[in-house]
């Protein structure tokens, strides 16, 4: 894919916050004990429930249903296809439909497929999500205008066949089918409604496990109704889960010691008093906050520091990633290996973990003597005593003025003659000021969007868009290009080709990881049956339940 959907750390974690589900302490039963009804909090009320439009898919794919679905640990499961084919050259897919329903009735169909995807497509429509078609047949062109919609690479050969065309092999397509955005749609529905389709739930059809009602467009308070003509509907135990706005951890922690909730996101001072709770769970996200530098700085002697590899590892090597996780945020967060999350992708020949593979020693340990002879080694090369930057940031996030004051002190004691100017401004400002290359380090984030490598190591690519700091290099590009291209159908060698790629960025330094997000919830042990993953879909209740 070409196009690529940057998430700034506090929208992520905004989007992770009004994705997850809030829950309670053990000292009280949950009322939801009695009956299978789950009691979930949320920060922030629906935006959209239309799936061209949506802007996060974290519990959506609870309502909505494409090809497959996303089941444990990132592996596509059974969803509406019954069966696929792969052409030799991995560029024609052939879906087979199962005999489905939408929850009004009426029958999915291949033209259901089609109609989605040209509508989501569609430039007018103005899906932000609508990258993840790239690779599939004329999709940038119809998204850029350039081409009818009907020219997408999609077709129905009868009401249970659907054909696509790719532009190339895909290695990640199936996975990219579990997500809710290559659902189909129902276009009697959709004309049906005009202007108010997915504005309530009333408003909208469905084709997964739960169906929304009780939602208004703006109401703190909806539900997840089982969807009794779901095709799958004998495995789904749950017949309704409550959702509730709660703005506050504090808030949500009364909620869960009242029976209220059944699970619940903790802050950093809760963590500390629950950690050691029986009833303690924390669930990682493929959240990875990095600094990017600025590699067109409009000051030349910045340039030539931020282009300078050793002042580069000096400041990665300065940074105590346990203390900033442990003591600084304590919220659970880990310490990355690499700039690839961990836990997102494993290599299809031995199963081992791609961030494990991607470990370089010493880029992203801690050693403050190997700092200071990276950070002398590279002034000297560059021709100056003392370095003077500025950090960029957002402040809407709480965690970023804590962990901004740990990188100023601790560069500034490790690495003499070493000045960071803190500016934390609000997001929208951040995100604009970074776009415009306005400034010497950023600290910025991204959460992969589905479970492969390539969600992480695009963003490096020479002219990728939100490449912020214009990082570049011939050797990366050609081996994310050959994964991409001539390896895309050969799972072994473009495994090989990201490790490398991976490798060589890491050693470089092109961005300094600094923690993988972990989010830490109670959650009542009657709930069971949970499916819930780093990246895409993120929460699945399908086969959730209360003992």
């Amino acid at each position: 894919m070409k196009k690529l959907r940057a998430i700034l750390l506090v929208a992520v974690i905004g989007l992770i916050s009004i994705t997850l589900a809030a829950c309670g302490q053990s000292s009280k039963k949950s009322s939801s004990t009695k009956s299978q009804t789950l009691n979930l909090s949320t920060t922030a009320p629906l935006d959209t429930i239309d799936i061209s439009k949506s802007t996060g898919y974290g519990q959506t794919g609870n309502n909505f249903e494409s090809f497959y679905r996303l089941g444990k640990d990132g592996k596509p499961t059974a969803g509406l296809a019954k069966s696929a084919k792969k052409s030799k050259d991995g560029k024609t897919w052939t879906f087979t439909l199962r005999n489905a329903k939408w929850s009004n009735g009426d029958k999915i169909t291949a033209q259901d497929f089609v109609y989605s995807w040209r509508r989501t497509l569609n430039p007018k429509t103005k899906s932000t999500y609508a990258y993840l078609f790239s690779g599939i047949k004329n999709a940038d062109k119809v998204n850029a205008g350039k081409l009818s919609p009907n020219a997408v690479g999609i077709k129905a050969v009868n009401d249970r066949t659907v054909v696509i065309q790719l532009d190339k092999p895909i290695a990640y397509f199936k996975v990219l089918m579990a997500y809710p955005l290559f659902g189909p749609q129902n276009q009697k529905v959709v004309q049906k409604y005009g202007k108010k389709y997915g504005t309530k739930s009333q408003y909208m059809v469905y084709s997964g496990p739960f169906k929304i009602e009780g939602w208004n467009g703006t109401g703190n308070k909806w539900q997840f109704v089982k969807n009794n003509q779901y095709w799958d509907k004998k495995a789904v135990k749950l017949q309704k889960i409550n959702y509730t706005v709660v703005a506050s951890p504090t808030t949500g922690l009364e909620l869960y010691q009242q029976g209220k909730l059944d699970l619940t996101p903790l802050s950093n001072q809760q963590i500390k008093n629950y950690k050691n709770n029986s009833e303690f769970k924390q669930y990682p996200y493929s959240l990875v906050s990095f600094l990017e530098y600025n590699f067109k700085d409009a000051n030349s002697t910045k340039r030539k520091v931020m282009s300078n590899r050793n002042i580069r590892t000096a400041i990665s090597l300065s940074v105590d990633r346990k203390q900033l996780t442990k003591k600084v945020l304590g919220d659970g967060s880990a310490t990355p290996t690499g700039f690839v999350a961990s836990k997102l992708a494993s290599d299809p020949k031995t199963g081992v973990d791609f961030a494990k593979q991607q470990t370089v020693a010493n880029t992203v340990d801690h050693n403050e003597k190997l700092a200071k002879q990276y950070w002398q080694k590279g002034l000297k090369q560059v021709g100056v005593k003392k370095v003077s930057l500025s950090i960029l940031a957002s402040s809407d996030d709480q965690t970023t003025s804590p962990v901004t004051q740990y990188l100023k002190a601790q560069l500034e004691k490790v690495l003499p003659g070493m000045t960071l100017n803190i500016r934390n401004v609000p997001g929208q400002v951040a995100t604009q000021d970074a776009q415009k290359g306005e400034f010497d380090i950023y600290l910025s984030g991204w959460g992969a969007d589905f479970n492969d490598p390539i969600s992480f190591l695009q963003i490096p690519e020479s002219n990728t868009a939100y490449n912020y700091g214009k990082y570049t290099n011939s050797t990366y590009d050609r081996l994310i290009s050959r994964a991409q291209n001539q390896d895309a159908n050969n799972a072994e060698k473009r495994w090989d080709d990201l490790v490398q790629a991976a490798k060589l960025f890491n050693k470089d330094q092109g961005m300094t990881p600094l923690y993988q997000q972990v989010t830490s919830y109670l959650q009542k042990p009657a709930l069971k049956g949970v499916i819930h993953n780093t990246a895409g879909t993120q929460w699945s209740y399908k086969y959730a339940y209360m003992k």
